[in-house]
């Protein structure tokens, strides 16, 4: 089974990608924010993770570039935001960000996203 990491602050957001996730059969865990993020990549293995970027205590590009350093094999991200700026995605691809999704998305576009990183 595919195990999935939604990193997001706010629980709404974590609630919606859950639901549509779980009916993907895929297994989720939720991190409020990038160090609560990192932590639990430090403990379980993630197949793929949906990060979001604007985020107290540490943002999802912080994370990024620490989850690069952290692990010789890290899960694919999904960078999922409201940052809809070219340079915003650019910034997010050279980071290595696998994927980038602009909220609201919903389960077909999500679905589709995670059969273009192979995690699906």
């Amino acid at each position: 089974m595919t195990n999935c990491l939604v990193v997001d602050d706010s629980k709404v957001i974590r609630k919606v990608a859950r639901h549509i996730l779980e009916s993907l059969n895929i297994k989720v865990a939720e991190a409020c924010d990038g160090r609560d993020a990192l932590t639990q990549c430090q403990n379980a293995e993630h197949d793929v993770v949906l990060l979001d970027w604007n985020m107290p205590v540490m943002s999802g590009m912080e994370f990024l570039q620490q989850l690069s350093a952290l692990k010789a094999t890290r899960p694919k991200v999904i960078f999922c935001t409201t940052e809809n700026g070219l340079a915003h995605i650019k910034a997010a691809l050279e980071a290595g960000a696998d994927e980038y999704v602009m909220k609201p998305f919903d389960r077909d576009t999500l679905e589709s996203k995670l059969q273009l990183v192979g995690v699906i």
